[in-house]
């Protein structure tokens, strides 16, 4: 099975950018913003490009969760983790959440727990 294409949403700069070298290196194809209006309109070009968003909970211009409703508008099947350092109690079909500070070995595996979660199958590891 292809990996998806990702979304990355973290309006730390620096943070991002380690996110987006690690996935790059377990074999994700990843494009990282960091804002909602941003990730928007690349989620529009063309729709449905994306197989999972991850999303800093706290942007600057949207909340990950409310960002994760309007990328679904134009993309349901759309699979979905929030990370944050702040508590969060989702409860939406297709999200997961991670809390930071984490370590990548996390992150791989709650992609993977959300991915299956969305698919009902589990996925091969990437690592």
């Amino acid at each position: 099975m292809e990996n998806p294409r990702i979304l990355l949403v973290d309006d730390e700069p620096a943070l991002a950018d380690l996110l987006k070298r690690y996935l790059d290196r377990l074999g994700y194809t990843v494009d990282a913003c960091g804002n909602a209006a941003t990730a928007v309109a690349w989620s529009n070009d063309p729709p449905g490009k994306y197989g999972l968003v991850i999303a800093d909970l706290t942007l600057p211009d949207m909340n990950g969760a409310e960002l994760v409703a309007k990328l679904r508008e134009t993309n349901p099947s759309l699979a979905a983790l929030i990370t944050s350092g702040y508590p969060y109690q989702g409860g939406t079909a297709g999200v997961e959440f991670l809390q930071k500070p984490f370590l990548p070995k996390a992150l791989a595996e709650a992609i993977e727990r959300t991915l299956a979660n969305l698919t009902g199958s589990r996925l091969p590891a990437q690592r």
